[in-house]
């Protein structure tokens, strides 16, 4: 029997998955850390096999990514800085797992996939993923400024620097980041997953205790100083002198009644009867969809926040601050502000309110085909999977 070469060589090629190994810096509810999962769950399991260490803890992603089976390790870092113990079993992981592949997602654990591959003595491509923006460099934590800028210098060492968003790009770049070894993929959306529905709308807004002409505002963010939830609050105060029937959601890891912070700013507006508080929450495509406008009030650090466009797939108009590339995520299909000013953002709400039933169905609708033209999860998981391949090769 003639043996054709050629197809034995293909068939073993195709038989060996590509071994990914993922390292964040958490798994907690964030952005960066649902991307994580939405590629996960969508890469070819036929021609790659992947895995995650956390540097910190599980997290809720960390139980969705068991889900798919795929298996999680979880260093437990106190605030993600290294012992010597975790250093060792990072190490040893590394060499238990013999990955192809490690790819970084986000600053520390970028890090942590470069110093980590070298002590484990594997000479394997490392993958950086950036999903942070630079607006402000000193407006960064100091221990994260050390990490960026040590970056910097260290960028030109890995096989690939992927960022989320070209004015990401482009801010790391001014401050030294490689561009010799530099991509930009940004974030994709599942837009089976968030799409309008009058159902959840009607579901949400009884949870509210709220009528379906009730005009409803959302923002969707864990507390940090960079989401500026205090701006979002001002703005409230100002537009229900107008509208005083306005109500506002606000979810997030942190955004509860326990966060005195944010009760005692309400509590000075006198708005506490307009803002619901209803913290971290795991159903966010039950209730994007009852939002009349989303808005990301972010002061900075935004690089493609995931939020906006998982709204703007669920047909509801987008009110942003330009940070970031939030405002080429938008488009003309919503509205894009200045940070940090909550008159202005109180205005492009009110510009909003006023338009007639119809004026803002179709604006809606247009947010919905942008995210299904631009940023299909589809297409971005296969740039990742060519990027994957390309660096084996």
């Amino acid at each position: 029997m003639k043996v054709d070469l050629n197809q034995t060589a293909i068939d073993s090629t195709v038989k060996h998955k590509i071994k990914i190994l993922f390292i964040i810096t958490s798994l907690g509810s964030g952005g960066a850390e649902v991307m994580l999962h939405s590629l996960l769950s969508s890469i070819n399991r036929d021609r790659f096999e992947p895995s995650v260490i956390s540097l910190m803890d599980k997290g809720i992603y960390g139980e969705h990514i068991e889900q798919l089976n795929i298996p999680v390790y979880c260093v437990k870092m106190l605030a993600g800085k290294p012992t010597i113990n975790s250093a060792k079993e990072i190490t040893n992981l590394i060499k238990q797992i013999e990955p192809d592949l490690i790819q970084g997602w986000m600053y520390h654990a970028n890090l942590a996939a470069q110093f980590f591959n070298f002590f484990a003595q594997r000479k394997i491509p490392v993958l950086w993923s950036i999903h942070h923006s630079l607006h402000a460099i000193s407006e960064e934590k100091p221990l994260t400024q050390g990490i960026i800028r040590f970056g910097s210098w260290s960028s030109k060492y890995v096989g690939q620097v992927a960022f989320v968003s070209e004015k990401s790009q482009a801010q790391h770049q001014q401050i030294g980041y490689s561009k010799a070894n530099s991509c930009v993929i940004p974030n994709g959306f599942d837009t089976s997953k968030f799409k309008p529905s009058a159902e959840i709308r009607q579901n949400f807004r009884q949870e509210l205790g709220i009528t379906d002409q009730t005009f409803l505002i959302g923002s969707v963010a864990r507390y940090h100083a960079m989401k500026d939830q205090a701006n979002f609050l001002r703005a409230a105060h100002l537009l229900l002198a107008e509208y005083p029937e306005t109500k506002f959601v606000m979810v997030g890891t942190g955004v509860d009644y326990e966060n005195q912070a944010l009760t005692s700013l309400i509590d000075t507006l006198g708005i506490g009867d307009n803002v619901h508080l209803l913290g971290q929450r795991s159903d966010i495509p039950q209730i994007t969809p009852a939002l009349d406008i989303l808005t990301s009030s972010s002061a900075y650090g935004e690089a493609f926040p995931l939020v906006i466009g998982e709204a703007m797939s669920c047909e509801v108009t987008c009110v942003v601050t330009d940070i970031g590339d939030s405002g080429w995520i938008v488009g003309d299909t919503g509205k894009v502000i200045p940070p940090k000013n909550p008159a202005a953002l109180a205005q492009a709400w009110q510009e909003v309110i006023k338009m007639d039933t119809a004026a803002r169905a179709e604006l809606a609708q247009s947010a919905r085909h942008r995210i299904i033209n631009k940023f299909s999860l589809v297409s971005v998981v296969a740039q990742y999977e060519d990027l994957y391949q390309s660096l084996i090769d």
